[in-house]
């Protein structure tokens, strides 16, 4: 838990709690994962899969961080595609993400992947940038 939490935190701009790391990784600790180097953690994505409007089932990509001397290596697609691949043999039907409208590295791999932009969300994160939400539909 202690090396997910310091990979994110200098990742994300948002602060999470211990608290929001432990409901992820226990709650869904089938749709979280490492990339390891050696002993050290180089990456890792937190997801979860719930039903949404009582009918869809929706996985969500809530955290993706590569440690910066280890990008451009395809370790965070493979991360994706692993917990996407998991997501889909538990019956997910599309998963979506926010990620800040600035950041084009991580809006060129999904958009790779096949997620669309589905969403703007004005001031969505606590430093004042727009989000975008990304969705790829499964089925």
């Amino acid at each position: 838990m202690k090396a997910i939490m310091a990979l994110i935190t200098k990742d994300l701009s948002e602060p999470y709690s211990i608290y929001t790391y432990r409901y992820f990784i226990h709650n869904w600790p089938n749709l979280c994962f490492l990339a390891m180097y050696k002993d050290q953690c180089v990456g890792a994505i937190v997801c979860k899969l719930d039903v949404h409007k009582s009918m869809v089932h929706r996985g969500y990509i809530a955290m993706l961080a590569v440690e910066k001397d280890f990008r451009r290596h395809k370790i965070g697609t493979a991360l994706v595609k692993k917990a996407i691949r998991a997501m889909i043999e538990d019956n997910c039907d599309e998963v979506v993400l926010e990620t800040e409208i600035t950041n084009k590295a991580a809006l060129r791999l999904y958009e790779n992947l096949g997620f669309v932009r589905d969403k703007r969300l004005f001031r969505y994160y606590l430093n004042g940038v727009d989000a975008l939400r990304l969705k790829l539909w499964l089925r």
